[in-house]
């Protein structure tokens, strides 16, 4: 059973302007960051996607599903300092700006004196990051572009605060674009892409209004939201 759990019983379908808003999204979003689509949410190229992705129970269904393949795939390679099996041991989390995903998927050595702990790449999650990745990634695309006036918008909207959204920029165009992952993985794009626009660049790239080609995306940011990976490049 997938482990997040949604505020009301049941919800249908809806369109990016329906409401109520589901998870956590409910609670950190108030009515206007969907009433805002025509003034707020739209990108440069004028496309609403992220607003559709961050309304869409699918993705959110779709992620929790892929973070468990991933546990998988981790768990049948065995521990990796001494070949053990590997046992689930979650840990707590508590992100913001989407459902309630209250586990990282994380697994330990079996074997007593190695107790290895081996946390599998995630769609979900960025490091310890407090906002869902996914979150991350479409609101630092969406700022690009956007007037001031806008941004404080969509920041009020979401209750992002101004400094969170900063340093998130800053992340992108400093420690991303700098790091041993992005200068090895840069090679696959072509005609390359615009870093000063990172990652509004990598959703366009990867045309993520689709919701096959989102979740494509963050399979390719997964690397980088391990325990290990994620000590070089800490927000």
């Amino acid at each position: 059973m997938l482990s997040w759990r949604w505020r009301w019983a049941a919800l249908p379908w809806f369109s990016c302007t329906a409401l109520p808003i589901i998870g956590t999204l409910a609670e950190t979003c108030s009515a206007r960051v969907f009433s805002l689509r025509s003034n707020v949410l739209k990108t440069r190229v004028g496309d609403n996607w992220c607003q559709n992705h961050l309304a869409d129970i699918h993705v959110y269904q779709l992620l929790e599903r892929v973070d468990a393949d991933l546990t998988q795939e981790t768990r049948s390679k065995g521990c990796l300092l001494c070949g053990d099996k590997l046992h689930r041991s979650d840990y707590a989390r508590k992100p913001r700006g989407g459902p309630q995903w209250d586990l990282r998927f994380s697994l330990c050595c079996a074997k007593e004196g190695c107790r290895r702990r081996h946390t599998p790449p995630s769609v979900r999650f960025m490091g310890r990051r407090v906002y869902a990745g996914f979150v991350v990634v479409l609101v630092s695309a969406m700022i690009h572009g956007l007037k001031p006036e806008r941004v404080k918008l969509l920041r009020e909207a979401l209750r992002i605060d101004r400094r969170t959204l900063e340093r998130w920029r800053r992340w992108w165009l400093g420690i991303f674009i700098e790091s041993s992952f992005w200068r090895e993985a840069r090679a696959r794009f072509m005609p390359p892409l615009c870093l000063k626009t990172i990652p509004l660049s990598l959703c366009l790239s990867f045309e993520v209004e689709r919701r096959d080609r989102l979740l494509d995306l963050l399979k390719f940011l997964a690397p980088i939201t391990t325990p290990s990976a994620w000590k070089a490049l800490v927000m």
